[in-house]
């Protein structure tokens, strides 16, 4: 009774083990570390990081006070 109930399910067992190899159920830690570098690659093309966004921010930031005094100076000038 025992092998033909081991019999009985083999193609099923082996059908599940055919499903999970065709469709890559698992996956292998080289496969995810190279879709980490892609993620990591993809992101620095699209997004910057807060040392540049600080760098930026003060940028504007002296661009606006030159502004203010440009403006201020023409004001003054006119009265």
């Amino acid at each position: 009774m025992d092998k033909d109930f081991i019999y009985k399910y083999i193609p099923l067992a082996a059908l599940a083990i055919a499903v999970i190899f065709q469709y890559n159920l698992f996956v292998t830690p080289e496969k995810l570390e190279q879709k980490h570098r892609e993620i990591l690659t993809e992101i620095s093309q699209v997004y910057i990081t807060k040392s540049e966004f600080g760098n930026l921010k003060e940028q504007l930031s002296d661009i606006n006070k030159k502004v203010d005094k440009i403006y201020d100076t023409l004001i003054n000038e006119r009265n």
